[in-house]
């Protein structure tokens, strides 16, 4: 097996894989919500329903996950750069063929290509920089990396905005083609594949644990973008799926432990610095993807922003983790301890949750969102690289591989908990504000009476009937409190979500010490 260090490269060629692995990794990324604001006009060009249209993004969801515990794998089977390479041209001839689909399950099967193709740019991209780096430049490498994987999600909704106001949802996916094709160039070219000794033959593939892990990634993360609409478990088919889910993890674990060439290598987690570093990629998914989620969905359905604005929104918030990223690996490779930098992060955290928990009103404007947006920009950049060169730190060889894997695979499954909890907290929420404001509606309280004449008066003044006036009185108040405790629900959100950072800091204390310190005169 070759040295770890004859995959160090130096000068233009470490510049030109540095860039090309953030090129695909942004790819990847941009086009998981890149897709959310063309929704609307793909649900009109293809005559689609909505629940129809939520599975462009289910689709892409479930390829990806199902893909990137198995990246490592296939990068041992096929060679890195191969790997890397027919990743990039699937993902980019799918991205073609989604822009040309003509019907909407047409659109859903070319994402989940697209997906698979995804999947295994993330976390390869994430191997390839570790390992053009030498031990030294660790936290670096990761820097340059995560401002990728911060600023994609960012991104892609004013992205997405900009093309379908401009041109039209199918130029959402052409834009992948063009730096599709300059990527592969540049990965056949310049990426070095490490020497990883006997391919499997065909009959000594883990096919069942295949199979095993696509019932259980797949069945979850179904279950997690379709639960709140389907009402959870009062849906017989989420039942189904969360018991396939149970199952199929159960059986996974117990296969892959047992099989002398499992597909997931699962020894790996034997680090316990990958393993804390694996539950707080988890937490820092389910912060990132949650309130990158919940932010424009609040400003546009309860404050009436464009898809656009709302997305711009985030961009201050993207632009200070960028600027802050090559710090952080700067103050990581002076030695500052990651478990001092993790814990700073998730304080922070916290404050930016408290910040919008006090800052959300009916009437908030953007002026009160930026400064909050900026202090959780801070807190994700103290958070990414230390955690992620921290999960990473104490691994040698191939077992990088595996890692980063275990690290891609929980940041997206920490983002869809994320994302169904707050779906489904917001809604439940919503409701019990709701039946407590009602109360207070009453026709004996002045300050109702006279919000209902004002009201009343407004629409006589349009020439409705008295009759309709009232009736549409009615309404107004009643949308007006719907709205107080839509507001309610989401400040609910952020205190709960400022808790839960709060409450993982004691787990960044349980960090061994010296972990940054890398090792990689052995390999495995």
């Amino acid at each position: 097996m070759q040295d770890q260090d004859s995959l160090v490269e130096y000068g233009y060629r470490r510049v030109i894989i540095t860039i090309t692995a953030i090129l695909c990794a942004l790819l990847e990324i941009v086009d998981t919500t890149i897709v959310n604001v063309a929704l609307n006009d793909m649900k009109g060009s293809l005559g689609a329903t909505l629940t129809d249209v939520a599975w462009v993004i289910t689709a892409y969801a479930i390829a990806n996950v199902i893909i990137i515990p198995m990246t490592s794998w296939l990068s041992k089977q096929f060679g890195r750069r191969n790997y890397f390479a027919t990743s990039i041209v699937i993902f980019t001839v799918s991205s073609f063929l989604c822009g040309n689909a003509d019907n909407i399950w047409e659109l859903v099967a070319f994402r989940f290509v697209q997906g698979l193709g995804g999947g295994a740019l993330l976390v390869t991209a994430q191997t390839i920089i570790t390992e053009s780096y030498p031990a030294a430049k660790r936290g670096m490498a990761q820097a340059i990396y995560g401002m990728g994987v911060i600023v994609g999600p960012t991104l892609g909704p004013p992205l997405g905005g900009y093309l379908v106001d401009n041109y039209a949802w199918p130029y959402i996916f052409y834009i992948n083609i063009p730096i599709g094709i300059i990527a592969t160039i540049l990965t056949i070219l310049f990426v070095k594949s490490p020497k990883y000794g006997e391919k499997l033959k065909a009959k000594q593939v883990d096919w069942i644990g295949i199979v095993l892990l696509a019932t259980f990634i797949g069945s979850l993360q179904f279950v997690l973008e379709h639960g709140q609409q389907d009402d959870w478990f009062d849906n017989s088919l989420i039942i189904t799926l969360s018991v396939a889910s149970f199952f199929g993890l159960i059986l996974f674990i117990w296969r892959e432990l047992v099989y002398e060439h499992p597909i997931v290598n699962l020894s790996v987690l034997k680090d316990s610095n990958l393993r804390i570093g694996t539950m707080m990629t988890f937490i820092l998914g389910f912060g990132l993807y949650g309130s990158t989620f919940i932010i424009p969905i609040y400003t546009q359905s309860v404050l009436g922003f464009t898809a656009t604005d709302a997305g711009l929104l985030l961009v201050p918030s993207s632009i200070t983790t960028a600027l802050m990223m090559p710090i952080i690996g700067k103050l990581l490779q002076n030695g500052v301890p990651q478990k001092y930098l993790v814990t700073g992060g998730f304080v922070i955290f916290f404050v930016y949750s408290l910040w919008m928990y006090v800052v959300m009103t009916p009437d908030t404007g953007t002026e009160h969102f930026f400064w909050p947006l900026v202090v959780r920009g801070f807190g994700l950049g103290l958070l990414f690289v230390p955690i992620t060169t921290l999960s990473l730190s104490t691994l040698v060889g191939k077992d990088i591989g595996d890692g980063a894997a275990f690290t891609g695979m929980t940041r997206q499954l920490g983002g869809s908990f994320g994302i169904a909890i707050i779906t489904t907290m917001i809604a439940r929420f919503t409701e019990q504000h709701r039946i407590n404001l009602l109360p207070n509606i009453s026709a004996v309280n002045l300050q109702v009476q006279e919000r209902l004449q004002a009201y009343r008066n407004m629409f006589m003044s349009k020439g409705f009937s008295i009759n309709e006036s009232i009736s549409k009185s009615y309404k107004l108040m009643e949308m007006s409190v719907l709205k107080q405790a839509t507001v309610l629900s989401y400040m609910d959100i952020f205190l709960y979500l400022g808790i839960l950072f709060l409450l993982c800091i004691p787990f960044v204390l349980l960090i061994k010490k010296g972990a940054g310190k890398i090792d990689t005169s052995s390999v495995h």
